[in-house]
């Protein structure tokens, strides 16, 4: 009959956008969690969060008016400590009592009862022990909630806490100011306080649309109240389904399309997060800024305005665009307007950098590119790209591709980011390289390649299409992890500020999936080297007199440039653990075991394309009634090879002295040749499964053959014979790996 439901709102100024929905689960949950911890919840409690702009609350069903009271069994001391030699209480046990606020008990020793509270001697399951037997009585909910209010408060993901000053001259911190605190336990207030408020049953609605006070009688009215009366959809779910159905009809009546959830869910949550009635509108643009390139004019919108860009079927930038307003009006004339005046600047501006850009030519830019520092340790981004060229040449030819084509992009890959428009939107570097480079009359596929060599640019994303946009990919996520690893930085435990795990997934992810056939501990000490090379220096050192003499008439008077030394063959070592590492990670994603992720990897690849042929070899010969067997053989190969003191591969039939040997041996060399051929060819699971056959003469060896035989001679044949076996079944994975 006590249970009722609990409302509490902190009503505040304006909070972050981008940490409303965290902050309004974090709210409704911290609550709900320490009165269920205290007991003033039950299993049919149900708890629902509310966010909006300006305010975190949570309604939470079936919460106790008192938390219900709680037995005790508590051990005190053992009986050996607590009594002495005539069955006294000792002064131990009494101070032990009195900890506890019940040292009138020990008077009372052995009948030691005092109302509910009592003491009892009983076994621990090691010694005997007293224990006190007492009921901790329940508390009221004002208590539980003031506790649970002043805890919840103070850890919430708070982005970023700000100080400021109440009426009342006293000092508080939270995210942003809070005015108002509503505690409702049905219809009666709770009275707790917190951030200097004292709690009420008053709210606000709609700070233009709703009435600016409202009184609730109940705590469950607060949603519909603030709904009717308000104007505010309180509950952020709820809000944001309204808006999305708004922005699907709206476009379905345009024929037009707004893309992939995915691409505007994030702006989606933002616009929830900064409306509480909302409502959609459409607004339209001069089509003369259709003009520029529409990745420009989407940005500007999204980022900057928090419009939807509308498209038509075939993925073109329309005109119109969608308003999610935070108001709703039966004519919003002079709400489209007065978003259309404002959007006008932010499209001229663009406009206005891609008609500037458009004036210097990118290969022209690059000499430019000497004065943009990369990073202090690691120069230019002008030195950047002569490293990236001479690398991404380096794959190209041996890969038999187009190298001039490789060169040129990387020359004009970075020379982006010395136009206005990238200037302002960084995020759109490589995009609107490729524009450019197609308005210079570059190549088209030097152009894509220009834009795709930042692909991919996270999990899952895309990655580069065609030999050029490869080769400079490879090249510039190679320098990247080359680069900060050996001079700068190592990533570790969660510092990754440069983002190498990303490049190593991306260098990963397109030498196997595009299946490039290099050897990436190779390519590792190719970029390496390109750090200390000397031409890198003359190259810059060349481009500065030239920019100098185009910037200011004449050169500087010298220039110095410090070669750094060549990166350590264990810092290279380092590097290639890293990538393996990473290539556990992404393996186990794609739902490989660990046992066969480690079959292939501890064998320390660097043909990264040829690894998923392995792990599929391996998984289709763990499945063979085989496998278990040969894996555990192989496993004690490993183990008996490696306690020997050397062990060769040279092989004497004559010395064989039983007849299971010159079966395993003559089956080896029935198998060498036959595996040969299919790894040659490729067929790796073909290879793995051909060994199966081996299986009756490898268990006939082990059961019938002593390996370490009093002759030196025989034991050194005998090793040489297991040697050559596992080299053999060892040649496409661990399989030892494979034992449980």
């Amino acid at each position: 009959m006590n249970a009722r439901t609990l409302l509490v709102e902190l009503l505040t100024e304006e909070l972050p956008p981008k940490a409303l929905a965290r902050l309004g689960k974090a709210f409704a949950d911290g609550l709900a969690g320490a009165l269920r911890e205290r007991g003033f919840l039950s299993d049919a409690s149900v708890v629902e969060a509310y966010a909006t702009p300006r305010r975190l609350a949570a309604r939470i069903t079936a919460v106790r008016v008192r938390s219900p009271d709680e037995p005790i069994h508590e051990k005190i001391l053992p009986v050996s400590v607590a009594l002495d030699a005539e069955g006294r209480p000792t002064v131990a046990f009494r101070k032990a009592l009195a900890k506890r606020g019940r040292e009138a008990l020990a008077d009372l020793w052995p009948n030691a009862v005092d109302g509910s509270d009592r003491l009892a001697s009983e076994s621990d399951g090691k010694v005997d022990a007293i224990f006190l037997y007492r009921v901790a009585q329940g508390s009221s909910l004002h208590v539980g909630l003031m506790g649970a209010l002043e805890g919840t408060v103070e850890t919430l993901p708070i982005p970023k806490v700000m100080t400021y000053q109440r009426p009342d001259g006293s000092d508080q911190k939270f995210v942003r100011p809070a005015h108002r605190l509503v505690a409702l336990h049905g219809t009666d207030i709770v009275p707790v306080s917190v951030l200097g408020l004292d709690a009420g049953r008053i709210t606000e609605g709609h700070r233009f649309q709703g009435e600016r006070i409202i009184t609730l009688a109940h705590a469950d009215e607060y949603a519909s109240k603030l709904a009717g009366a308000g104007k505010v959809i309180a509950n952020f779910a709820e809000r944001q389904a309204r808006i999305e159905s708004q922005l699907e009809a709206a476009a379905a009546r345009l024929d037009a399309d707004l893309q992939p959830d995915a691409v505007y869910a994030a702006l989606l949550d933002e616009v929830t997060a900064l409306t509480e009635n909302p409502a959609v509108y459409v607004g339209e643009f001069e089509r003369e800024f259709l003009e520029v390139p529409q990745e420009c004019l989407i940005l500007t919108m999204r980022t900057n305005q928090k419009y939807f860009p509308l498209f038509d079927r075939a993925g073109k930038l329309r005109r119109q665009f969608l308003i999610v307003s935070n108001m709703k009006l039966d004519d919003p004339k002079w709400v489209v307007q007065g978003n259309e005046r404002v959007v006008r600047p932010r499209l001229a501006d663009a406009k206005f950098f891609f008609d500037q850009d458009r004036k210097i030519k990118l290969s022209d830019r690059v000499g430019g590119l000497s004065y943009v520092v990369y990073h202090n340790l690691l120069g230019t981004q002008f030195e950047r790209s002569v490293r990236l060229k001479r690398l991404a040449a380096h794959i190209a030819d041996k890969l038999g591709w187009d190298v001039d084509a490789a060169q040129r992009t990387a020359v004009l890959a970075k020379a982006d980011l010395l136009t206005d428009m990238v200037g302002e939107f960084p995020e759109l570097q490589g995009i609107m390289g490729r524009y450019y480079a197609l308005y210079d009359g570059e190549p088209a596929n030097v152009a894509d390649a220009i834009e795709q060599h930042y692909w991919p640019k996270f999990s899952g994303d895309r990655l580069p299409d065609g030999p050029a946009a490869i080769c400079v990919a490879l090249a510039d996520k190679l320098e990247t992890l080359v680069g900060i690893f050996g001079y700068v930085q190592k990533p570790s435990g969660d510092r990754d500020q440069y983002g190498l795990r990303r490049s190593t997934l991306g260098i990963l992810r397109i030498l196997m999936e595009c299946g490039i056939p290099l050897d990436v501990r190779h390519l590792i000490n190719v970029a390496a080297d390109l750090f200390s090379l000397t031409e890198i220096g003359d190259a810059w050192t060349e481009a500065r007199r030239a920019e100098d003499i185009r910037r200011f008439g004449s050169p500087a008077m010298g220039y110095g440039y410090s070669m750094r030394s060549r990166i350590s063959n264990e810092a290279v070592e380092d590097i290639f653990a890293f990538m393996l590492e990473r290539l556990r990670g992404l393996l186990r994603e794609q739902g490989y075991t660990a046992n066969e992720i480690e079959a292939v990897l501890s064998q320390m690849p660097t043909r990264i394309d040829l690894v998923p042929a392995r792990l599929a070899a391996v998984r289709e010969f763990s499945a063979l009634p085989e496998a278990a067997a040969l894996a555990a053989a192989n496993k004690r190969i490993q183990n008996i090879l490696k306690k020997a003191d050397a062990v060769g591969t040279q092989i004497v039939p004559g010395l064989f002295s039983d007849a299971a040997e010159r079966s395993l041996h003559g089956a080896l060399l029935t198998a060498e040749p036959l595996v040969g051929v299919e790894l040659a060819a490729g067929r790796y699971t073909t290879a793995l499964k051909s060994l199966a056959g081996l299986r009756g003469e490898v268990d006939a060896f082990f059961e019938q053959v002593l390996v370490n035989a009093d002759d030196p001679k025989i034991r050194a044949n005998r090793l040489a014979l297991l040697n050559r076996l596992g080299g053999l079944m060892n040649q496409v994975a661990d399989i030892s790996k494979l034992a449980s």
